[in-house]
């Protein structure tokens, strides 16, 4: 669907389909002023707009040149900043630190765009702890993870099987929501892991679940899909022991696909059965 530049409904319409669904800034950003300013910088000359032409006589002098707006001050990260994540990471010796650890953390250009750090919700304290992949946009105003449909969802499964949020520690691959949603670059998703591999640690559950292909890819370390992954233990290393985890699909993927509904209840089961059988606390 095109958008009429005259109609402000249409263009915000337009928008919304597009994805664009948050503000970034109080204040508009002025692209061509941008543009002006990027090619001085470079010495280029500038393209300026086509104009009509008018008689000699009605020439009036010069407009002063609109001063430039200044660019967001984030940018894409550089390859250090991975690096740099892992180090911030490690240094942090409790939930409390690493949480404050990435609300200082710049490496990672999605902070810029999300509304809030999403670090994790339920027991810190708790024997299992479920990893999907990034907020959307209800996570992202709330600063929690799971809370929107997927989330409710995620709720009643865990219900089916005993648990609720005060026995289960949730968390995401990726902390801040990516603009509209999108998928997470490689290089975010790099520059992040490091950060939940080091919150996986502190909780130190017994059991692990990964909800969703991509947070069973990033953390597994395979290329394999969910479909060929769930329902199969795997062991992720946390510390030096391994941890049993358990891939199976994404709330949001049950939501789509409620067919498969059944092939998520007999991963919970396994789930159920393998919390049963964990020596008393």
């Amino acid at each position: 669907m095109s958008a009429d530049p005259h109609d402000p409904l249409s263009a915000l319409r337009f928008q919304v389909e597009a994805g664009v669904d948050l503000a970034l800034s109080e204040a508009p950003v002025d692209r061509f002023a941008l543009s002006r300013a990027q090619a001085d910088a470079r010495g280029a000359p500038a393209r300026a707009p086509a104009r009509e032409p008018v008689p000699h006589a009605a020439v009036a002098e010069p407009e002063a040149e609109p001063a430039p707006v200044a660019a967001p001050a984030f940018a894409v990260p550089s390859g250090n900043a991975v690096m740099a994540a892992r180090e911030a990471a490690a240094s942090a010796g409790s939930l409390d630190e690493l949480r404050a650890t990435l609300e200082r953390f710049e490496g990672c250009n999605l902070r810029h765009t999300a509304t809030n750090l999403v670090f994790g919700d339920g027991n810190p304290q708790a024997r299992i702890m479920f990893v999907g992949e990034a907020p959307g946009m209800d996570e992202d105003l709330q600063g929690r993870p799971f809370v929107g449909r997927s989330g409710q969802l995620l709720d009643r499964m865990m219900a089916a099987i005993g648990l609720d949020r005060t026995a289960a520690y949730i968390a995401n691959v990726i902390p801040w929501r990516p603009p509209g949603n999108r998928d997470p670059s490689p290089q975010e998703t790099e520059i992040c892991k490091p950060f939940i591999a080091r919150q996986i640690e502190l909780v130190d559950p017994a059991i692990l679940v990964f909800l969703g292909n991509a947070s069973t890819k990033q953390l597994l370390q395979t290329s394999e899909g969910i479909t060929r992954m769930r329902g199969r233990w795997r062991d992720y290393p946390v510390g030096a022991r391994p941890v049993p985890a358990m891939p199976t699909f994404h709330p949001a993927y049950l939501l789509r696909q409620p067919l498969q509904k059944k092939l998520a209840w007999r991963d919970l089961l396994a789930v159920k059965r393998a919390l049963d059988d964990l020596p008393a606390a």
